[in-house]
């Protein structure tokens, strides 16, 4: 990993953590310790694009309570919905 990679995660860990809602940041903010370690340059690239999408609306997609745009239904998403399964049962 360069150092712009880490500067980068570190970054998109920051923005995790602080979402504005504090159930977005909790969520994102442990997804963003236990996997961004190990997403792709694309996975990356997924995982901001959707950190520019606003709580109320990332919150319906991952809650299963809206419809996930085409744009932004990637497997970062689908990580994200899986961990938000596990992270409830613990």
């Amino acid at each position: 990993m360069t150092d712009l990679d880490d500067a980068r995660r570190k970054r998109l860990r920051f923005r995790s953590r602080h979402r504005g809602t504090r159930e977005m940041d909790l969520l994102l903010g442990r997804f963003a310790d236990r996997h961004l370690a190990g997403l792709s340059e694309r996975q990356l690239a997924d995982y901001e694009a959707l950190l520019e999408v606003g709580d109320p609306d990332l919150y319906g997609w991952i809650s299963g309570k809206a419809a996930v745009p085409s744009c932004y239904d990637t497997a970062v998403l689908q990580l994200i919905k899986d961990f938000k399964l596990h992270y409830l049962e613990t």
